[in-house]
């Protein structure tokens, strides 16, 4: 291996959403029905800051091709994972053109995101789920979902944003001897943006992280540097580690 090798910064890839332009205020008309990918700008302010090159990963790429070049993966929150992926109740889901209205179901999304992970995880790519991500990671691994928790002593979905550290009551106590516990200490106070959660883990995925009341808010496959977080460390204004934990396991690897 030469110096340059060892001095090239990991390429750390970030999914996004898709819609149409004319979601966005101020775009031109004539654009209206095209398609644009975006995603949000904090990961890659925290990627580079920790020492990698943020990547921004379009539906069509080959995920199999990806994986010869990345060393880590992000996969990021948004809409809800559809309930085909995991089976769920299809019943309640929007009829919605998903790039119309990118809060609800994308089965695009889905397809790419899962056939990523299942890369990461075959070749030992790095790989850190963000919210619908760490879903994302229990579907790829065939587990299921939480469609809606109920309402109860922990408030998951938050009103107060984007930037924002939690409510002093949503904290996560993590078990010892885990990543996450490593990164993260026994008890972080996180923000969170979600109404559903992982029910019955994945083949291998083990919840390392919980609410006082029981939901998951980490996992991890043990012996594998996977890890998956119901919150979202890009907003935390104090940075949690997450991210360099993400880079600093795709240098290590390299």
């Amino acid at each position: 291996m030469t110096a340059d090798s060892t001095r090239r910064k990991p390429l750390i890839g970030l999914t996004g959403r898709r819609f149409r332009t004319e979601l966005v205020k101020g775009s031109h008309p004539g654009y209206g029905q095209r398609l644009t990918d975006s995603f949000f700008s904090d990961f890659a302010e925290r990627i580079t800051r920790a020492g990698g090159v943020p990547v921004m990963l379009p539906y069509d790429a080959d995920p199999a091709a990806l994986g010869d070049w990345l060393s880590g993966v992000v996969i990021t929150g948004g809409q809800d994972v559809h309930p085909r992926r995991w089976g769920g109740d299809e019943a309640v889901v929007s009829g919605i053109d998903p790039l119309a209205d990118p809060s609800v179901h994308d089965p695009g999304r889905d397809e790419f995101e899962i056939a990523l992970t299942r890369v990461a995880l075959e070749r030992r790519l790095p790989l850190l789920g963000v919210c619908r991500g760490m879903q994302v990671l229990n579907v790829a691994l065939g587990g299921t979902l939480v469609p809606d928790l109920p309402v109860g002593p922990i408030k998951h979905l938050m009103s107060v944003g984007p930037v924002s550290d939690g409510d002093p009551e949503h904290g996560v106590t993590f078990d010892a001897g885990t990543i996450a516990q490593k990164v993260f200490g026994d008890r972080l106070v996180t923000n969170s943006w979600h109404h559903q959660a992982i029910d019955v883990c994945g083949d291998g995925l083990v919840v390392t992280g919980r609410t006082d009341d029981g939901v998951a808010e980490s996992v991890e496959l043990p012996g594998a540097p996977v890890l998956g977080v119901q919150w979202h460390p890009e907003w935390m204004v104090a940075d949690d580690g997450a991210l360099r934990w993400l880079v600093d396991a795709a240098v290590d690897r390299r």
